[in-house]
């Protein structure tokens, strides 16, 4: 799993977290708060999106507002190769 992040994360995704506030089917004046965390694409954000749409497809709470934060963890230029080791007895 780790290895999967990394990987994911030298390809450009960043750690991309959603709070994302919906109505009540049965109370629509009560808003409930659910949170989403993965990692993806900025700004496209295509799995958020995904996300997104097959919860206005199938579950019944109307989506009221989204609040995005994403951070990338590492960057490309940000890794090196160490050309020095150095050993411990």
């Amino acid at each position: 799993m780790a290895m999967n992040d990394a990987r994911l994360q030298l390809e450009g995704f960043s750690l991309t977290t959603a709070e994302i506030l919906y109505r009540l089917p049965d109370y629509p004046a009560l808003l409930q708060t659910y949170v989403w965390q993965e990692y993806d694409l900025h700004p496209r954000f295509p799995r958020l999106k995904a996300f997104l749409a097959f919860w206005a497809a199938n579950l019944e709470g109307p989506l009221y507002r989204i609040t995005v934060a994403h951070k990338g963890l590492i960057s490309p230029r940000e890794v090196r190769i160490a050309a020095d080791q150095l050993h411990l007895h």
